[in-house]
């Protein structure tokens, strides 16, 4: 990563504030904080791709699903990424989720995987 290249968040509610999958997706442990995704709910799904689940050692994953209500939220962290990351973290997420862009409780705007 250089020095100059944009930062952009990804909200992670999931495996991917696990050191192992960032080490394996981003090639390095990335900076994050704390936050909030508000309308949104967790439900959880069943991980098919074994080098995900080999990976992550869960074969069942968080996911999240819009709900509108402002009372709803989701806790996880903002991990800082660049854009080959994010794309590198595109690679690793499954077809069962998407990513979006949303802003999150504190303002940030960042992008998240929901529910495809």
């Amino acid at each position: 990563m250089s020095v100059d290249e944009p930062l952009e968040y990804l909200f992670s509610y999931g495996t991917l504030q696990h050191p192992d999958v960032q080490l394996d997706t981003f090639g390095r442990l990335v900076e994050s904080e704390d936050d909030v995704l508000p309308g949104y709910t967790v439900d959880y799904a069943e991980i098919e791709d074994t080098r995900v689940v080999d990976l992550s050692g869960l074969s069942v994953h968080p996911i999240v699903r819009e709900t509108g209500n402002p009372l709803d939220k989701v806790v996880g962290k903002a991990l800082l990424v660049t854009a080959d990351e994010l794309d590198a973290s595109d690679e690793y997420e499954v077809a069962l989720y998407r990513r979006i862009a949303v802003v999150l409780a504190s303002g940030r705007s960042a992008w998240v995987y929901v529910a495809a």
